[in-house]
């Protein structure tokens, strides 16, 4: 318990200490037109160097090939931080992330959130309403938007799929954006957030890429069948 709750403090100082080596670079990026390809370069390189030095490794498994030329919804579970990074590492195109407004504050996080993701209060209905119109922009301009459909990880332990919300099934169908639902294992074993059992280790994370999903055929009525579809797809797969 001590050698994990160590670690995960050298992982954490390690994210900050990267993040600041490069915050002038990013705050010089951040204030161009054409930034958010540039930040996320940077971004993908903090994420690797820190979780390299800490011995954290991700590795990603395909069911088909990616078009990356597309824009896609990503939807990952959230059982660890680290699945932020993980999904960071994968993406081959140009993206953003829909995140709590927490993140504004975040001494790692912030330039991002305050650039070129999207914070989000999700107890207020206008927040949630501006964000996911922004998420539409960004879309509709070519670019993936990243979304945890759980909004937060959960406090279970060992962690459990918990219920999604609507809102990115309804974005996906009124822009007809395919959604590709990605399923992490066990990023929290090498990395758990909460509770009492805190800390982390060296290890390696495995990533499950889902088929992309298609929406061009379907209608708003079709969202609550298409929450349930990716639902069950990325539960079948945690429960293998």
């Amino acid at each position: 318990m001590f050698f994990r709750k160590l670690h995960a403090r050298f992982y954490r100082y390690s994210v900050a200490t990267f993040i600041y080596i490069f915050y002038p670079v990013l705050w010089f990026l951040s204030r161009k037109a054409s930034r958010y390809p540039a930040m996320n370069k940077v971004r993908k390189l903090c994420g690797w160097l820190s979780s390299s030095i800490a011995g954290i490794r991700y590795t990603y498994e395909f069911e088909e090939p990616i078009d990356w030329s597309r824009p896609y919804i990503i939807c990952p579970n959230h059982s660890s931080s680290l699945d932020i990074t993980g999904v960071t590492l994968m993406m081959k195109n140009n993206f953003c992330f829909i995140g709590k407004e927490e993140f504004v504050r975040n001494p790692a996080l912030g330039i991002f959130f305050k650039t070129i993701d999207i914070p989000v209060n999700r107890e207020s209905k206008i927040s949630s309403f501006r964000a996911f119109k922004k998420a539409g922009e960004r879309l509709q301009s070519g670019m993936s938007v990243i979304i945890f459909p759980e909004g937060k990880i959960p406090k279970d332990y060992p962690p459990v799929l918990n219920e999604f919300k609507n809102g990115p099934f309804r974005l996906a169908i009124e822009l007809k954006i395919p959604i590709i639902p990605i399923t992490s294992k066990d990023t929290w074993r090498v990395l758990w957030d909460t509770g009492l059992v805190m800390g982390s280790t060296p290890g390696s994370c495995k990533l499950h890429v889902h088929k992309v999903v298609e929406t061009d055929h379907l209608t708003l009525d079709d969202a609550d069948d298409l929450r349930d579809c990716v639902f069950n797809l990325m539960n079948e797969r945690l429960s293998s």
